[in-house]
């Protein structure tokens, strides 16, 4: 009945929005009029598009509209509305319920769910529940005045509303009863009851609907009618019922007070058990003289479920009903009557309300952190197959808000944990399958083929079983060693050597059944083929050497082993291996860890799973404390904006920019509708660096009520006292002079540097190239000046990020024995100094030699005898009583005697220290001013001074003697801005807080692409101080408009939300943000491609000004545009592997416009060519490779990547191959759209099937400019490059229209061929040249050579692909996708046609490619024998 593709064309056409919402009016409503917009909303739901936007344009008729939606879901199932139609009803709610930030659904939602609802209660406990809570009295009480106001048609109308929730629990109810036990029965009920329940879960874990669904989900047993249910028993039908049920479970019964909603500790919520039970055991004594044994138990021994059958499970019904309704449980049974409930009801009802349950911290605890076989290919738990969003799953959401701090937490770990789960699941299947494991003919295991990423166990033992922590049945520790044999390739053998602490392999065991010889069919479920039983994870301890002693990581070198076998000592999971020892002894199973048999590494990028997920358990176990302020934020409610700097009781008033301004007309452009006051007059002292006074408001910004003080108020609250400062001199040294900031920032720019500077929350969103490094770095260098005791952490999601920051850090004015970087990444960084830990440690070591030189220096110069400069120590002692004593005599010679003149001559005369500054550029004294002398003095003493204040610092290098202790101090105490990814906070923190690392501030570069979880842990990588966090300014500099983090599993990243970052979610939220809104990278006219996205965003001055900007790209008469590329041989999009899409056509046009760029002259480094597929990246390499990869006179361009993997990047010219045909695909995302169209910073060419890009609506703002130019390629042959045509003329050359693909392909080959001969009868002309010449020239000669030698391999006529061609090329990119660890492993069958000249088929007339000149140097002679007949020529 709803065909899903019937209704994706629908929405993809604009039905909601074009039509139905457009029309829709009381009048026309009818049923198919209401499931249509459901079924176009849900639709939108699930291809991730903004759903509302088309009823907030138009509202009126929106309560009308979810009335009607609200009767429908109730009505009866045999009657109007099938079961079928009712699921689409209650997904529809469902939405709505998780769309609360928005204000139209938001109106609507709080008349189902508020207060009055608590009259679908039974008056028992309606009184009971108004008795726990006082002030909810009072609020009932006025409910039901207002109530008696109304007319009673609206009080009809309200009540239906409020009881909605309740007789959907009903309707529910009866549904859930008519499932049979054995009978088949309908899939409609199964998702029907599915659904519902997934609707109950995201209301119980929302605090707003909480708060009052809780009381009213409890009060009708839900849950007890679901477990008591057939539906339950059902193996297959009822396994995804069965795992949502439990999650409901888990939420209703969550750890938190509703009214209030703070988390509930381990204590309180003990309380509540026994309160329950003793009030239980209260009534059984007043009441039933039956259970008095009962009554006067002690709770731990009655509290059970076993012993509260026992005791309850004899009572007869009535009695039963009766002891519930005591507990308000059910309503009071007349004397006279029966009750109507089953037995086995009332006794469930009672015991799992009154069983002790095991805290789901215990749970946590006792849970093994690496995925076993069995949750591996788990399908509910973990989907493989393309999650098509039209089911409902077992998973956690991360929605706006959570219920507290450990609802957010659990959430996290669970989604982490399934999706490292996923990742996981491929490695193995491909690691696996590319050994090839087969049973020999004795009936063991033989392995037929090898895998970079595993290897083959030689040997396998546990070596040590650590005892239990008191109170634990785990052991502390568990560690084994395994052997391997590395008879492999050098590099390979590396990789395995290099294995670092706490890398995470898997141990696996497998026993193949098939002979040796049997296929490996992709397609076939992966267990069988290969035999696989068990998967175990570890974690390296380190390799061990000659002696059998673990090498440890540190500076010094690795020992040189013989041989090819290694031995790695590993920890393998207590709990997991607790577990499996009981089950051993207990049940005789075999003992798996005598049967492992292949070990498996994983890319170290992609494998920190383990780490991050203790590092959450951990938080879980601390009272993780996060700051006041920012604690109601994280979860989701309160004041959004309560973190932002003006509402944070500790604003700061005078801030010193440092070197932020240029000029005080900078200062005042900055602060446009504020009033700038001066401090000195004198426009010549006007000049930075500025210390500015900003007027704080107390008592939260309130301003002042009475009427005459207003005007006075807001004028103060708009003026700026600035006072310019001088820097003191530092010395006599050109390198003393501070470096300084060039860059004019713009007022939002500015507004975001103050903002990071206060303390509290700050969020700046950076569209593309609007200098969102630039302004981090500001932020961190005035935090450095202004607030020299505190400590700041950079946090960035990739290396690339953090090495742009650590390069223009070192640009500014910070003293770089402050900087400090962790992880891995340092080796990339483009400086040849190194910011590592043992980098840091060895320029503390070297430069204190430096210092104590100098300090010999100065000792000779002073004529001082002994060896001061023998320690740091000395060194001090020296200054004390030497240095100190004689500038302390020399001051006291030439300060101002308080009756004469001060005499310029004296200064110099007297000064101490004129033989040590001998070096400096003389006259140290100018002679000019005694201020002036006396000023240059005192820089000279700063810099003495200087050296021995470093040298105390380094004093502590001296006294701890190992690397590893030097490192840890400099990290501690030492460095002030310490830098790392998420990912290394997220691995490392246990270290960093055992440590006792601090620090005050956080920012955070990149904060969109970063994962919820690990955007949150660098919060807590410090322990707290007297129970409070010392975090003061946490900066979050973004952009959700482009993409979000990367969830490689369809499941989790649509259903779960779990690709929503946190800084989208603040977003979301309502939290201020800092636009900035000026960009410098690219074109005006290519901004427009995508400034629409953005809250109005222009252009820099220079980008209408510099002449890259306003010149013309050469050759081509546009800056951008969209080329149609139809199907080539009959064929646009094919799909050789699942979701590998590929486009021949565009592919070879791509590579043919580059080819081209770079034969008029272009950079090819200046060229990227990204794609939206991995499968088209690949195709694309593969041409380049057989084309043009190894000439000379084209090369290969900058980048071949896709769209997600270039973000953050960027190249003057961007080629783009959009590469669908048939359905728009994941473009339809509009963020991804954002980055494909702001990479290029002065070309943009586009290559995709307009006709099917040009109809999607979330496309249309940048498509609608895209198709106002021709649809053609257009191309000026004749112009050279660089030209100096101006963007935007017409251009002198002709103008050449390109219509197809094989147009452009022959065009490139005949420009290709007349440049080789025109280049060749230059040549020839040179060699007529006289021989004096000819030396000149001899540079130019040596390349001509290589030409010829071309020209010699060039083809008569270009060959051409055929598609049989392009197929095999597409296999082979398609045997390298990108998640494959193992790129080198390809067999000979595999290598495709791109690497092989000969698989090319024979000329065609009309689809003619140019082919590289190496595709026929086989022809041709040897380069080196060319070479030599050139040499005999010259």
């Amino acid at each position: 009945m709803f065909a899903i593709r019937k209704i994706m064309l629908l929405e993809f056409s604009q039905y909601l929005e074009n039509y139905l919402w457009m029309n829709y009016s009381p009048e026309v409503s009818s049923k198919a009029y209401l499931m249509s917009i459901c079924c176009m909303v849900n639709e939108k739901f699930r291809e991730n598009v903004p759903a509302w936007e088309t009823f907030k344009k138009k509202p009126d008729h929106f309560p009308f509209f979810f009335k009607c939606i609200l009767k429908a879901a109730l009505a009866e199932t045999d009657g109007e509305f099938s079961l079928h139609e009712q699921t689409v009803l209650l997904l529809f709610l469902d939405h709505c319920f998780n769309s609360l930030e928005v204000d139209l659904i938001r109106s609507q939602v709080q008349q189902l769910i508020s207060l009055p609802m608590w009259m679908g209660l039974q008056p028992a406990r309606l009184e009971l529940e108004l008795k726990k809570t006082p002030k909810l009295r009072k609020f009932w009480n006025l409910i039901k005045k207002n109530d008696e106001k109304m007319d009673p048609e609206a009080r009809e109308q309200a009540y239906q509303e409020r009881r909605f929730l309740s007789q959907l629990i009903q309707k529910f109810i009866s549904v859930l009863k008519s499932v049979p036990l054995s009978e088949p029965v309908t899939m409609d009920k199964v998702h029907y009851c599915e659904r519902f329940i997934e609707l109950m879960i995201d209301l119980e874990a929302l605090l707003p609907t909480r708060r009052w669904f809780n009381t009213i989900l409890d009060d009708s047993h839900l849950l007890v009618h679901c477990y008591l249910s057939n539906l339950v028993h059902r193996e297959e039908d009822g396994h995804l019922f069965s795992q949502l049920l439990d999650m409901l479970k888990f939420y209703t019964g969550f750890e938190i007070n509703d009214q209030t909603g703070n988390a509930l500790t381990e204590n309180e919520m003990t309380t509540i058990h026994y309160d329950r039970i003793t009030s239980l055991q209260r009534a059984a004594f007043a009441h039933f003289p039956e259970l008095y044994d009962f009554a006067l138990s002690n709770v731990a021994e009655v509290d059970t479920r076993e012993s509260l059958i026992k005791f309850f499970g004899p009572l007869s019904s009535n009695t039963l009903h009766q002891v519930a309704s005591y507990l308000c449980l059910l309503p009071t049974l007349p004397k006279t009557e029966d009750t109507t409930f089953d037995k086995e009801f009332l006794l469930e009802l009672l015991v799992s309300r009154h069983e002790r349950r095991i805290s789901q911290i215990q749970q946590l605890n006792q849970m093994p952190l690496y995925p076993t076989e069995k949750i591996i290919w788990d399908e509910n738990i973990v989907p493989t197959e393309y999650y098509s969003g039209e089911g409902c799953l077992a998973l956690p959401k991360l929605n706006l808000q959570f219920l507290t701090l450990h609802d957010y937490l659990l959430r996290n770990f669970n989604l982490f944990r399934l999706e490292s789960t996923y990742e996981i699941r491929q490695d193995i299947e491909d690691s696996v399958s590319r050994m090839k494991p087969w049973q020999s003919e004795y009936g063991g295991v033989v392995f037929g083929g090898w895998a970079r990423m595993a290897q083959p166990i030689v040997a396998f033992t546990v070596v040590e079983v650590a005892k239990p922590n008191i109170g634990e049945n785990w052991p502390t520790r568990v560690r084994a060693d395994v052997t391997i044999n590395l008879n492999v390739r050098d590099h390979i053998k590396d990789e395995w050597e290099g294995l670092r602490k706490h890398d995470v392999c898997f141990l696996i065991t497998v026993r193949p059944t098939k002979p040796y010889g049997t296929k490996f069919d992709r397609r076939r479920p992966f267990i069988e083929q290969v035999g696989l039983v068990y998967v175990r994870g570890c974690e390296i301890q380190g390799m061990l050497d000659d002696k059998g002693r673990v090498i440890e990581d540190g500076p010094e070198p690795r020992p040189n082993l013989r041989g090819e076998s290694r031995t790695f000592r590993v920890f393998l999971d207590p709990n997991q291996y607790q577990q499996d020892m009981t089950n051993t002894i207990q049940n005789g199973a075999e003992d798996v860890y005598e049967t492992f048999n292949i070990i498996m590494r994983r890319k170290p990028k992609e494998n920190n799973f383990k780490a991050v997920l203790e590092t959450i358990r951990n938080l879980m176990n601390t009272d993780c404390v996060v700051p006041d302020w920012l604690h109601d934020i994280i979860l989701g409610y309160g004041d959004p904006s309560s973190a932002h700097y003006s509402k944070m009781p500790n604003q700061i008033s005078t801030l010193d920019f440092n070197d932020t301004f240029l000029s005080i007309e900078h200062l005042k452009t900055s602060f446009p509708g504020h009033n700038v006051k001066v401090t000195v007059d004198d426009p010549a002292l006007q000049i930075p660096p500025f210390r500015i006074t900003f007027p704080v408001r107390s008592g939260k910004g309130k301003k002042r009520k009475d009427a005459d003080g207003e005007d006075e108020d807001t004028e103060e609250a708009k003026t700026l006292i600035v006072e310019p400062h001088v820097i003191p001199n530092r010395g006599p040294y050109p390198y003393n002079q501070p470096k300084r900031n060039t860059i004019q920032f713009t007022h939002t720019q500015i507004e975001a540097i103050r903002a990071g500077m206060q303390p509290g929350l700050t969020m700046v969103v950076g569209p593309p190239g609007t200098g969102k490094t630039d302004v981090a770095v500001q932020i961190i260098s005035n935090i450095y000046h202004n607030f020299p005791e505190q400590r700041t952490l950079i946090v960035t999601h990739s290396n690339q990020a953090l090495n742009q920051l650590f390069e223009k850090i070192m640009a500014l004015d910070i003293d770089e024995r402050h900087l400090l970087r962790l992880g891995h990444g340092e080796e990339e960084l483009e400086t040849e100094k190194d910011f590592s830990r043992y980098g840091r440690v060895n320029y503390v070591l070297a430069r204190r030699i430096e210092l104590l030189e100098e300090v010999k220096r100065l000792q000779k110069s002073l004529g001082v005898p002994g060896d001061a400069s023998y320690t740091c120590e000395t060194a001090g002692y020296f200054f004390l009583y030497q240095v100190m004593s004689r500038w302390e005599e020399y001051i006291s010679k030439v300060k101002n005697k308080s009756n004469t003149l001060p005499d310029v001559t004296e200064v110099s005369t007297f000064f101490p220290f004129h033989e040590y500054f001998a070096n400096a550029p003389q006259p140290i004294f100018k002679g000019r001013s005694y201020e002036e002398d006396m000023e240059i003095a005192e820089g000279c003493f700063r810099h003495i001074k200087k050296i021995f204040t470093q040298l105390e610092e380094f004093r502590a290098s001296e006294l701890l003697r190992s690397g590893l202790d030097r490192s840890k101090y400099l990290l501690v105490k030492e460095a002030k801005i310490i830098a790392m990814t998420c990912t290394h906070a997220a691995l490392k923190r246990h270290d960093l807080v055992k440590l006792g690392f601090k620090y005050d501030n956080i920012l955070m570069e990149e904060a969109a692409q970063i994962l919820e979880i690990e955007t949150f842990i660098p919060l807590l990588l410090q322990n707290p101080q007297d129970g409070f966090s010392r975090l003061k300014r946490w900066i979050m500099i973004g952009d959700h408009h482009q993409l979000p983090p990367v969830i490689k599993n369809m499941a989790f990243q649509k259903y779960s939300n779990m690709e929503q970052s946190l800084f989208t979610r603040f977003v979301r939220v309502g939290v201020p943000t800092v636009d900035l809104d000026a960009q410098g990278r690219a074109r005006a006219s290519l901004c427009n491609l995508y400034n629409w996205r953005y809250k109005n965003l222009g252009n820099l001055p220079h980008v209408q000004l510099l002449p890259e900007f306003s010149t013309a790209n050469a050759g081509l008469l546009y800056d951008f545009q969209l080329i149609n590329v139809e199907d080539f041989q009959g064929v646009g999009e094919s799909e050789p592997n699942p979701y590998f899409y590929q486009n021949l056509g565009e592919a070879e046009y791509v590579v043919a416009l580059f080819m081209y760029m770079c034969l008029l002259g272009y950079p090819a480094d200046k060229i990227s060519i990204l794609t939206t597929y991995n499968g088209q990246k690949h195709l694309i390499r593969d041409i380049i490779n057989r084309r043009c990869g190894s000439n000379p006179l084209i090369g290969r361009p900058n980048k071949v990547t896709t769209v997600d993997r270039f973000q953050g990047q960027q190249n003057d010219y961007i080629l783009l191959s959009l590469v669908r045909t048939r359905a728009v695909g994941h473009l339809r995302d509009v963020r991804r759209l954002v980055v494909a169209m702001s990479r290029a910073r002065l070309g943009l060419y586009i290559f995709a099937r307009v006709s099917l890009f040009q109809n999607c609506f979330e496309l249309t703002p940048a498509f609608s400019q895209l198709t106002a130019r021709p649809l053609h390629l257009h191309i000026i042959p004749t112009e050279p490059f660089p030209t100096s045509r101006k963007n935007g003329e017409r251009p002198s050359h002709e103008v050449q229209i390109i219509k197809n693909m094989p147009q452009m392909a022959n065009f490139v080959y005949n420009m290709y061929m007349h440049l080789i001969q025109t280049t060749h009868h230059y040549h020839q002309t040179l060699l007529q040249l006289p021989p004096a010449m000819v030396e000149e020239g001899e540079e130019i000669q040596s390349q001509e050579t290589e030409l010829e030698t071309e020209e010699e391999a060039m083809p008569v006529q270009a060959d051409v692909p055929s598609l049989t061609d392009a197929g095999s090329s597409q296999e082979a990119s398609a045997s390298q996708t990108e998640t494959t660890p193992s790129q080198t492993e390809t067999t000979p069958d595999q290598t495709g046609a791109g690497s092989n000249p000969e698989t090319l088929s024979p000329p065609s007339e009309s689809t003619a490619t140019m082919v590289g000149p190496e595709a026929a140097a086989a022809e041709a002679d040897t380069p080196q024998d060319t070479t030599s007949a050139a040499e005999e020529t010259k």
